[in-house]
């Protein structure tokens, strides 16, 4: 089976990585596609997959929309090129476009639910798994899984943090830090909202190093006198310093959520949210949400305090987080059945959606 996946995000290679391999094991073939945003292209390379790069993303409503005709044009180029069975991907319109242009199924991956994006791959695709929390996205093609992307890469069955991090970090083993992260605010589902945290960073980290060192993660440029502070590790390293920080305080819902799989505390604003840190938050207690307000940061620097003058904080998260992976399914042992027995999974799915719990893994205990 040849399969081409198109990565929009550095998260996305993480989703695929595991998936990919095992695929790659049983003898398919696999190919990805991506831009460039931030280190889509470094991790692609790190973990050895071929792949092509169509270049630079572009920041501007018009420059979007360029975008959009240039890169549905390379991607049906490369997809000519390498003749796939089917395209993969987390919510792209341009493998959506390509696949319906070859007359190839389209299998998008959904848990943003931003519907600018939604609406321009959703008549293109032939299937949407999304996990199984109440969402917006109400269609037939939606096959819900009891399981996180995070997951897929996260889950201690495939992920065992380093502790050599505290070393590459300049720190001594079992310091207590924080990771602050900043994004960009680019994307078009955050373009109405401000930067109440970076235009109060200063404040923020102010009163977070008096109880753990600081360290932050940019997508932007930082100010000279932050620099000092900014994080300096190999991209695919971040996952062991979030395994091991005390706490996480930013603006990116991705970090928050892997995080949570990884049972570190969280603080996540946005004004907002998303339904998978409200869902962590409100089933599970692993991420706190804050909306992008001075009076919601002041709260949020209150309860990060809380958090970091308590006392074996980090067993507390653990039993939640052992909480949540005993409800949950192996999403990678998953995704490669329901890939590899495509279309009859779908009808599987639908017909007895109970079948999932077959890649549930049970007795998984993290101390």
């Amino acid at each position: 089976m040849r399969i081409l996946i198109d990565i929009g995000h550095p998260a996305h290679v993480h989703l695929f990585k595991n998936f990919a391999w095992e695929m790659q094991k049983k003898g398919n073939e696999i190919f990805f596609t991506c831009r460039e945003k931030e280190f889509e292209v470094y991790l692609l390379n790190h973990y050895g997959f071929d792949y092509k790069s169509f270049g630079k993303k572009y920041e501007s409503t018009f420059g979007k929309f360029i975008g959009l005709i240039e890169f549905d044009i390379k991607e049906f180029i490369q997809g000519m090129k390498f003749k796939p069975d089917l395209f993969l991907s987390h919510g792209s319109m341009y493998a959506a476009h390509a696949a319906f242009l070859m007359g190839r199924p389209h299998v998008s991956l959904e848990d943003t639910f931003n519907f600018e994006q939604v609406k321009l791959y959703k008549p293109f695709t032939k299937t949407i798994l999304t996990s199984d929390y109440k969402h917006p996205l109400i269609s037939e093609k939606v096959i819900s899984y009891s399981g996180y992307h995070e997951l897929a890469y996260l889950h201690p069955k495939y992920f065992k943090p380093d502790k050599n991090i505290f070393l590459e970090l300049g720190i001594k083993k079992n310091t207590r830090f924080v990771i602050l992260r900043l994004i960009s605010w680019r994307a078009t589902h955050y373009k109405r909202q401000g930067e109440i945290l970076l235009n109060n960073v200063l404040k923020t980290i102010s009163k977070l190093q008096e109880h753990a060192r600081v360290f932050i993660s940019s997508e932007i440029k930082l100010m000279p006198e932050l620099d000092k502070y900014r994080i300096h590790i190999e991209p695919y390293k971040i996952h062991d310093a979030l395994a091991y920080a005390s706490l996480l305080f930013g603006e990116s819902s991705t970090m928050a959520s892997e995080c949570a799989m990884l049972g570190t505390p969280s603080i996540y604003i946005d004004s907002k949210g998303t339904l998978l840190t409200k869902e962590l938050s409100s089933k599970y207690e692993l991420v706190f949400n804050y909306s992008e307000s001075i009076l919601d940061l002041q709260k949020a620097i209150e309860k990060s305090i809380e958090i970091l003058k308590t006392e074996n904080i980090k067993e507390k998260w653990q039993k939640r987080r052992n909480k949540m992976l005993s409800e949950k399914i192996d999403v990678t042992a998953f995704m490669v059945w329901f890939i590899e027995n495509y279309p009859e999974s779908f009808f599987i799915m639908k017909e007895n959606p109970d079948y999932q719990f077959k890649f549930k893994i049970n007795n998984i205990i993290v101390n």
